[in-house]
């Protein structure tokens, strides 16, 4: 007889925020969980920043200069850095998901690394062209 007849599989029921904050998930987890996330950032940005901010570019050179000063300001660029990271996150998961399909990858060990290349490949792209926003160079 086997050990998962005779043990009962663990319940979890009305869980808690501390519950939730003490899991552990595994890179190709986070990676999925921040897909989400940045597509739907992505989605909501789309009508209410990008849209709005590319027709007062080319609308004329006034109102480009109006939103070249307007974008010059720290927090309006901390709302791009923050729509990079989105992209670039979007991006690469949209990659490693493609690959999933082609099934290349889907064992654990190779899923768990592409999850962590995911993410460090998105933070040091949000790095590189943050640095760029913010006139390192």
């Amino acid at each position: 007889m086997s050990d998962s007849a005779t043990k009962p599989r663990p319940q979890f029921r009305n869980l808690g925020l501390t519950d939730l904050m003490s899991y552990k998930l595994p890179p190709a987890g986070k990676a999925s969980i921040l897909h989400r996330v940045s597509g739907a950032l992505l989605f909501l940005a789309l009508p209410l920043v990008l849209l709005p901010l590319f027709a007062q570019s080319v609308h004329s050179p006034d109102s480009f200069a109006t939103m070249k000063a307007w974008v010059a300001n720290p927090a309006c660029k901390i709302v791009l850095l923050v729509l990079m990271w989105g992209y670039f996150h979007h991006f690469c998961a949209g990659i490693r998901y493609l690959t999933l399909d082609l099934h290349i990858g889907n064992e654990r060990i190779p899923s768990q690394r592409s999850g962590a290349l995911v993410i460090g490949v998105a933070l040091a792209l949000t790095v590189v062209f943050g640095l760029k926003l913010f006139g390192a160079w």
